[in-house]
């Protein structure tokens, strides 16, 4: 299968029930060819009440939004096997399944297991089993878990299906006033709520490493400040308020500093802040703007400079200082993010003085464009690395829009309202 059909989220909000749920639209501007037929069979159920969630309809939907898989309707189905002891191999091979995921699940107090297993129909043999065991109220992170599993084992790659996203929304009131949200969705558009909503404009949202908590930058009070927000119990904390910018945290690879940019001495540095002690120590120390900060790993930092003239990005090491510049082609690149697999840094990048997204191999420093918009910025990477998520305009509105890493499928997901802005992606979460 072709990368350019993997849209591990880049179609996760288009189900009926998600629409209902989200105000993010899927408008998919280049097809997907060939994807690999694949059969979610009703799930079995043994308990005395009804399940809030059909959890097969979640696998199913998750994997057909990848772009790389296309279902077997239910309707056309011969059986719904939901033990190996039902499955038999030649009703699918039928169906022109190549291949079948069966499902059995039971109550367990205040607890629901499922069994399950995955099948290759062209092959007749069974290649995965295994049992998921979550709350009754968490349904659907069982069945994005399954997901997971089995697009690892047919692609290779890790599923996103348990992943969130973050973003900014900006309306206006009744009276023509702006409102700002910091809105977080799960990966299909369900469970979407509001973090925080503020007549001040809200920046920069970033994950921690393990998804409990967001950095941002809000502007209550009339001037900038960062703040974290831990998602679980709601608190709420503001970390610096110093006179002049304080703007872009980014999360160390541990959890335990914030990068981020202050000019309270002065010119715009990088900054790191220790979250549990609050101790804070200068990264750059130059007269340019330095802006952007982003982690490689927990001894090294990119971020951007116009320390050459005109913005590029650089990359430094924290124990030695030794200072690197990546970018050489074209005459700005900013807002630079590192693939998880370290192979591709994904940037803004003008072009003939149009913004687009771009990746640039660090191994052999080529520059591939990725996107045909225009105004793009803030690309956030997918965890398994397969999808580059920006924002961008569409007339005179923002919406964001989704990228393939190989440039080869592209999304727009307009909002029904306001605009949406500076979407950043979570890791892929394991509770």
């Amino acid at each position: 299968m072709k990368l350019s059909r993997v849209l591990a989220f880049i179609v996760v909000l288009v189900s009926s029930q998600a629409a209902a749920n989200s105000d993010l639209i899927v408008e998919i501007t280049r097809g997907l060819d060939d994807p690999t037929r694949v059969a979610v069979a009703p799930f079995g159920w043994s308990g005395s009440y009804a399940l809030s969630e059909d959890v097969a309809q979640v696998v199913s939907d998750d994997l057909v939004r990848t772009g790389e898989f296309s279902p077997v309707s239910r309707a056309d189905m011969l059986a719904y096997p939901a033990l190996p002891q039902e499955v038999n191999i030649p009703d699918w091979r039928k169906l022109r399944a190549q291949y079948l995921v069966i499902g059995n699940m039971s109550p367990r107090g205040d607890r629901v297991a499922l069994e399950f297993a995955l099948y290759d129909v062209t092959a007749g043999r069974l290649v995965l089993t295994g049992e998921i065991d979550r709350l009754r109220s968490d349904l659907r992170d069982m069945g994005h878990e399954l997901a997971n599993r089995v697009y690892e084992q047919l692609t290779g790659f890790p599923g996103i299906f348990r992943t969130k996203l973050a973003y900014i929304r900006a309306e206006r009131d009744s009276l023509g006033d702006h409102i700002y949200r910091l809105v977080v969705a799960d990966q299909d558009g369900h469970r979407e709520r509001t973090v925080m909503r503020s007549r001040d404009p809200i920046m920069s949202p970033a994950w921690s490493p393990d998804g409990s908590e967001l950095a941002f930058v809000s502007f209550d009070g009339g001037r900038p400040g960062v703040y974290r927000q831990n998602l679980l119990t709601g608190a709420l904390t503001q970390l610096t308020n110093y006179v002049g910018l304080n703007s872009a945290p980014a999360w160390s690879p541990d959890g335990t500093k914030l990068a981020m940019v202050l000019s309270k001495d002065g010119d715009p540095e990088i900054y790191l802040l220790d979250v549990a002690t609050k101790r804070l120590d200068r990264v750059t120390h130059h007269y340019a703007i330095d802006t952007e900060p982003a982690w490689i790993d927990s001894n090294s930092l990119i971020f951007t400079s116009n320390r050459g003239g005109r913005p590029q990005i650089y990359k430094i090491l924290l124990d030695s200082g030794r200072l690197e510049r990546l970018t050489f082609t074209g005459d700005y690149n900013a807002r630079g993010r590192i693939s998880p697999d370290g192979k591709y840094l994904v940037m803004v990048h003008r072009e003939n003085g149009v913004f687009k997204i771009a990746a640039q191999d660090l191994a052999t420093r080529r520059v591939h464009v990725l996107t045909e918009t225009s105004l793009d910025e803030s690309p956030t990477i997918a965890p398994n690395g397969r999808v580059v998520m920006y924002a961008t305009r569409d007339g005179d509105k923002g919406i964001l829009s989704a990228v393939a890493i190989d440039g080869g499928v592209r999304v727009k997901l307009p909002a029904a309202v306001g605009d949406i802005r500076e979407p950043a992606w979570s890791p892929v979460l394991q509770n």
